[in-house]
């Protein structure tokens, strides 16, 4: 049980780095229907930024940890977010117009391009960082074998929480959430009721660029080891997480994240680790099959 239970705290970590990421791409999803596939080097910049606030503030001799996260926090969603805006205005708004399959090879383009892009300034090899914030908590003993909570793995859970709680209410209650949800489901009458659909569109980029650059903080900081790879597959992991929890919906999102998280590290805990991706993907399937909309996602009802 104690060896069950620390695998549970290992996938719950897991799934709310991909549940952060599924976010954008479900914010994205829901605004212009299409999916942004660039998002994962997205989340891969903003790794490699955290990595280079930390060098830059270990070198300033900044070392007090929780400054230190506050600013690489901060200074990462701010660049990234940059990233994302520039994403749209190069990548989807002049195709916004275009057939569907413009835009996605568009965005395949650019997520080739991004990985190429931090290859060539940051090199190839590998980028470790030292641990900068160790420690946690034995929550249970059995028989030899802890079971425990490290302080990053509960900073990664209730952040991701929290970020999660104000999303929601950001788009349920604020001025921009109404824009948000009246650009979902009609553009066109949207603009003609006053809403700045270019404006909105832009800052729903922005934000799944800022939530995708905590990811690339926190999974920087989780493993200690990044390269210029890391978006493309973790992007894909995100993307099913957000089609498994039902693409277009922010609780199925941080849901399909979670679940593919445990599915990760239960998988690797007692079968084989080289078929975890494989299990991912196989349930996605299964779930597919007799849900088609995800678990909580919504059918498309189209206007005629």
């Amino acid at each position: 049980m104690a060896y069950f239970t620390q695998q549970l705290i290992n996938g719950l970590t897991l799934g709310s780095i991909y549940g952060l990421i599924a976010i954008g791409y479900t914010l994205v999803y829901g605004i212009i229907g299409m999916i942004n596939f660039a998002h994962g080097e997205i989340y891969m910049l903003g790794a490699f930024i955290a990595i280079i606030t930390f060098l830059l503030l270990g070198l300033a001799g900044v070392t007090f940890v929780p400054l230190v996260l506050l600013l690489v926090l901060i200074l990462s969603m701010l660049f990234t977010a940059v990233y994302g805006w520039t994403l749209e205005r190069m990548a989807y708004r002049p195709l916004r117009g275009a057939p569907r399959l413009a835009p996605l090879i568009s965005a395949i383009g650019m997520s080739i391009f991004l990985q190429n892009y931090v290859q060539i300034l940051q090199g190839a090899r590998v980028k470790p960082i030292q641990p900068v914030l160790t420690g946690g908590m034995v929550l249970a003993e059995t028989d030899g074998f802890a079971v425990t909570l490290s302080y990053l793995q509960l900073i990664i859970i209730v952040l991701t929480v929290v970020l999660m709680v104000a999303f929601s209410l950001l788009i349920g209650k604020t001025k921009l959430g109404r824009a948000q949800r009246a650009c979902e489901q009609d553009r066109a009458m949207a603009a003609l009721v006053g809403v700045n659909v270019d404006k909105t569109i832009a800052l729903t980029f922005v934000m799944g660029a800022a939530l995708a650059a905590v990811a690339g903080v926190m999974v920087t900081l989780y493993w200690g080891v990044i390269d210029f790879f890391i978006g493309f597959l973790a992007g894909l992991k995100a993307f099913t997480a957000a089609v498994l929890g039902g693409i277009g919906s922010l609780p199925g999102a941080m849901l399909g994240g979670i679940l593919i998280g445990l599915i990760e590290a239960f998988w690797s805990s007692y079968f084989s680790v080289e078929y975890k991706d494989v299990a991912s993907f196989s349930i996605l399937v299964l779930v597919l099959i007799f849900m088609p909309y995800g678990l909580l996602g919504r059918p498309e009802i189209e206007k005629v």
